[in-house]
């Protein structure tokens, strides 16, 4: 009998543990990736493979989580979007790793665990993002479950724009499909002053 009650002990014990490891640390700083390509990341790909190189930038840190395809946090390393971008994608190094290791050394994280999203997928154009499509579905999905495990983002991260350059059409409509996108997500996400940090493309007409 009593080493029944031992084992069961044990077992109570362990379980416990199993599950304060699947707990995330409740003082997440939440940053959304968002976009296409170049913020899915293709650093490292050659004929659709990855080289599997990660530079010292992008290394890996316990300080920085990442919201898996099936919306856990785990431990961030590259690629950042292995599971998010389309299957017919190699990903590989994109900005994600290095702004968060970039965040924690200057201190600006205050102490708290930078949790990234990965949303971005290569290829996609302005107007695949606008509320009611379901990148922008997917991308709020994620967001919200990032919140509700204990986080408050920090900004949204976007880099896009190649794939609106190719027809006039959605060059001219690129100004106010992004400010939709940034008025429709503030709005959806109860965040009014959301921080928008977007990379400029440059379209060079000759």
């Amino acid at each position: 009998m009593l080493l029944l009650l031992l084992l069961l002990v044990a077992s109570s014990s362990l379980s416990q543990e199993g599950v304060l490891a699947d707990v995330p640390p409740s003082n997440k700083l939440v940053f959304i990736l968002a976009g296409q390509s170049n913020m899915a990341g293709r650093g490292g790909v050659v004929a659709n493979r990855w080289d599997g190189v990660v530079p010292g930038d992008c290394a890996p840190s316990p300080a920085v989580l990442r919201l898996s395809p099936d919306l856990r946090w785990e431990e961030a390393r590259e690629p950042l979007h292995a599971g998010i971008d389309a299957a017919n994608h190699a990903v590989g190094v994109g900005p994600g790793m290095a702004f968060a290791n970039a965040l924690l050394r200057s201190g600006r994280a205050g102490g708290a665990v930078v949790g990234l999203v990965p949303c971005a997928v290569g290829g996609t154009r302005m107007a695949e993002w606008g509320r009611g499509t379901e990148l922008y579905a997917e991308m709020l999905r994620r967001a919200r479950v990032a919140v509700e495990t204990g986080g408050r983002i920090g900004a949204l991260l976007w880099y896009q724009g190649e794939s609106d350059t190719v027809r006039w059409s959605d060059a001219t409509e690129y100004g106010r499909r992004m400010g939709m996108l940034v008025r429709d997500l503030r709005a959806d996400l109860g965040i009014p002053h959301l921080l928008v940090i977007q990379v400029g493309v440059c379209v060079c007409v000759w």
